[in-house]
């Protein structure tokens, strides 16, 4: 099980038998009822980063949200149900995460706001102002940089990032390379080892 999710939730397609498991969480307190796969990362459950990133913030008050690398859907879903005005696009290479996150959107009833797509159907001038991740940080540091350098810009003048990432799989260094990169980043909470990392597309003056 461990290999199956390790190595094929950031694969398009990938190639192990598609079984559906059944998902509930409780976040920002709203109950969510939602359906994981095999192929798609952390089936079965809400890992244990993605529920330190809920515990440790406040959900957004709204506005245009990215969900990037979204999985099933649990971050972006979230977001929606938490911020009725919010317009949620979430995006994965997986094509089956993206089946998955679209059909949870629409058993909870929020499928007018919230689109899963792949990468290329993202509309080229989209911005967002928020985006809010839990990354895939182990498809390597070079992938990983390339893959916030695509999609950080797209967010708006003062816009925000949030992110949760492993301590021992390179927070702190994150961190730095995103200052270093023009996204000042602080750190918002740290907690069973994982870091929430909170960076700003600065405003133009």
């Amino acid at each position: 099980m461990s290999d199956e999710r390790e190595e094929h939730y950031f694969t398009a397609d990938p190639t192990a038998p598609f079984q559906r498991a059944a998902v509930e969480a409780t976040v920002w307190g709203h109950d969510l009822r939602l359906v994981s796969g095999s192929g798609v990362f952390a089936r079965g459950r809400v890992d244990i980063g993605t529920s330190v990133l809920f515990r440790e913030t406040d959900p957004p008050a709204g506005g245009r949200i990215l969900d990037l690398g979204c999985g099933y859907g649990v971050i972006g879903l979230a977001c929606a149900v938490a911020a009725p005005s919010a317009t949620v696009t979430a995006v994965d290479v997986n094509q089956r995460a993206v089946l998955l996150a679209n059909e949870n959107a629409a058993s909870l009833g929020v499928a007018d706001r919230f689109s899963a797509v792949t990468p290329e159907e993202v509309e080229p001038g989209a911005s967002y102002d928020e985006i809010w991740s839990n990354p895939p940080i182990r498809i390597g540091k070079a992938a990983l940089h390339e893959l916030l350098l695509t999609w950080l810009p797209r967010l708006v003048p003062g816009g925000r990032a949030v992110m949760v990432v492993g301590k021992n799989l390179g927070a702190d260094s994150l961190q730095r390379w995103l200052d270093d990169q023009g996204y000042p980043t602080g750190r918002l909470a740290s907690a069973k080892g994982f870091r929430v990392l909170e960076a700003r597309r600065p405003a133009t003056s």
